[in-house]
């Protein structure tokens, strides 16, 4: 049963987005959205057929988007009126299927009015989407099924909702061996202070119910999900100064993680890959994460922990791999792999981020939210 002050946030929650709030112009902050032009032509062109009446009801901070969906089943949560499950529809297929959960009943609503719009619109004969009403923190009580998904997507709600572990606990159960759960979110760069938890505007602009960006790890593994890996990051700042008293030397940060749900087979061996190319938008060249970029035809090293996420995910099938033994290793010496800095600091990431689009470009996207923004829109749960 939920704690009183639990109960308290859903249902402010619940009042602004399903009352308060009936277009995304009705936001009260800067809401934090992937620049148009920064978006991978083929999720562009999904959006376009989007109704516009969905899409202005849309709270989202960017696009959580990963790589070869087709065919996948995908559970949306805090789907909102939505938008990314009419999206992701499209790019999971005839024969893929989306799931969107969100708790606020006119969310829901909206989303399930276009159905058959979107179905039509996309040549689809039967509906690939279904819509339900429930909390994340709930799944099984919604009547998500156990180990029925092979990705879930999350767009900055896991931050509003006050038991994480819960929830993360509820997509370990709901996903398939070798599946994922990619998710960006609101971090801190610290144990977030109580006088910012119980802040109710902080709470509303993501920063209250921020996690600990260490404690993402040690939850995460405590489920039995792989090591966070993460994928982009930026700094988020705040320009009010009466908020900027009250978070004090508190930092925080939009970040996108993918946690893998693997099975428990024989420990996997450093290796190198080679990825064989032709997945849809990354034909060429996929950038796994911060750390790790492939290219089509080129041989990289990888550690057990990436090696064995690769073997056992979806992406199985796109990569040949070849042991690394310690002859070779021998013959070259100290192997680049060994050199390599691995980045899992979000803070850390955005700060060397930040350093490259100042040279480029003063506007930057990725992770949850774009560069200095001050909050984030969303959806909700």
């Amino acid at each position: 049963m939920a704690a009183p002050r639990d109960a308290e946030i859903h249902k402010d929650v619940q009042n602004y987005y399903g009352n308060v709030l009936k277009t995304s112009a009705n936001l009260q902050t800067n809401a934090c959205v992937t620049a148009a032009t920064l978006v991978p032509k083929y999720i562009r062109e999904t959006l376009k057929n989007v109704h516009e009446d969905v899409t202005s009801r849309y709270y989202g901070c960017g696009l959580v988007v990963p790589e070869r969906l087709e065919n996948c089943q995908v559970l949306d949560l805090g789907c909102g009126s939505g938008r990314d499950c009419y999206m992701l529809s499209q790019l999971v297929g005839k024969k893929g299927h989306v799931t969107g959960i969100d708790m606020t009943k006119a969310q829901v609503e909206v989303a399930k009015t276009y159905l058959e719009y979107h179905m039509e619109k996309f040549g689809f004969q039967a509906p690939n989407v279904t819509f339900i009403q429930g909390c994340i923190e709930k799944l099984t009580e919604a009547g998500v099924q156990k180990e029925s998904y092979d990705i879930v997507v999350s767009n900055c709600v896991i931050n509003l909702v006050p038991d994480k572990q819960q929830v993360l606990q509820e997509v370990y159960g709901a996903l398939k061996y070798g599946g994922e759960l990619y998710f960006s979110d609101v971090y801190a760069s610290l144990e977030v202070p109580e006088d910012i938890k119980s802040h109710k505007v902080l709470w509303g602009e993501c920063l209250g119910g921020a996690l600990y960006w260490k404690d993402l790890a040690i939850i995460a593994q405590k489920i039995g999900f792989s090591l966070p890996r993460l994928v982009t990051a930026n700094i988020i700042t705040v320009q009010n100064k009466e908020l900027e008293s009250v978070i004090g030397d508190c930092r925080f940060v939009s970040a996108t993680f993918r946690l893998f749900k693997l099975p428990k087979t024989e420990p996997a061996k450093r290796c190198q890959v080679v990825y064989k190319g032709g997945i849809t938008g990354h034909e060429k060249e996929l950038i796994f994460d911060a750390n790790f970029t492939f290219k089509e035809g080129e041989a990289v090293e990888v550690d057990e922990e990436t090696a064995a996420v690769l073997k056992n995910s979806r992406f199985g099938q796109d990569f040949l791999f070849t042991p690394v033994g310690a002859t070779l290793l021998a013959m070259r010496g100290r192997s680049e792999l060994e050199t390599k800095d691995i980045i899992r600091d979000p803070f850390k990431l955005a700060e060397e981020s930040d350093k490259v689009k100042s040279k480029h470009a003063p506007d930057g996207t990725g992770g949850c939210c774009g560069k200095k923004q001050s909050c984030c829109g969303k959806k909700q749960s």
